[in-house]
C-alpha cells in the first residue's frame, strides 16, 4: 500500500472536533478529540479514540466519567487551547470558564452543547490510541450552531 495515499483517504473521513474534560480528585484533563462517533441508540452509546498518554485519559479512567463539548464553527481558538497540556486556575481550564456538571466532570461554560458519559469500557489492543465507549447521562444543548469540523480548519488529524 502506498503510505500517501492511504494517509490522504484516510484523511477524507469526516471528523467532528470537540473538547472531552474528565476530572478526577484534584487532577484535571481537557483535550481535543476529533475520533468520536455516536455507537447505539438504547443505550444512548458513544465511542471516542483517546491517547493513552493524554491527561483527560488518565482521569476517565479513574473517575469514569468525562464531557465531551460540541464547538460551533466558529471557536478554532478554543480548540487550540486545548491541543496543549491542561492548566486549570481562578475556575477556568486552558482560559475557558467551567463548573462542575452532574457527573462531576467540568462542564466548558462558553461552548454551545455537550454531553455527559460515563465510561462503559475501554478497547485497548495496541493502538496508539484507545478506544472509550461512554453512556450519556446527561445531555445539554445551549444553542443549535452548526458544529467545527476539521475539514473547517488548517489543521490535519489522521492518514
Amino acid at each position: 500500500m502506498d503510505s500517501k495515499i492511504k494517509q490522504t483517504t484516510l484523511r477524507m473521513i469526516s471528523n467532528g472536533m470537540y473538547i472531552m474534560t474528565s476530572r478526577s480528585g484534584d487532577n484535571y484533563g481537557g483535550a481535543t478529540i476529533t475520533w468520536l462517533s455516536q455507537a447505539s441508540f438504547k443505550p444512548p452509546l458513544i465511542m471516542a479514540a483517546l491517547r493513552r498518554d493524554s491527561n483527560v485519559f488518565q482521569c476517565l479512567s479513574e473517575s469514569r466519567f468525562a464531557a465531551i463539548h460540541i464547538l460551533g464553527a466558529g471557536q478554532q481558538e478554543v480548540a487550540r487551547r486545548f491541543f496543549k497540556p491542561t492548566e486549570v486556575a481562578a475556575g477556568a481550564m486552558n482560559g475557558e470558564p467551567f463548573k462542575e456538571g452532574k457527573t462531576l466532570a467540568p462542564i466548558l461554560e462558553n461552548l454551545p452543547a455537550y454531553v455527559e458519559c460515563q465510561l462503559q469500557h475501554i478497547i485497548d489492543d495496541g493502538g496508539d490510541h484507545a478506544l472509550a465507549v461512554m453512556e450519556v447521562v446527561e445531555a445539554e444543548c445551549r444553542d443549535h450552531v452548526k458544529p467545527l469540523t476539521i475539514a473547517d480548519t488548517p489543521w490535519e488529524y489522521g492518514g
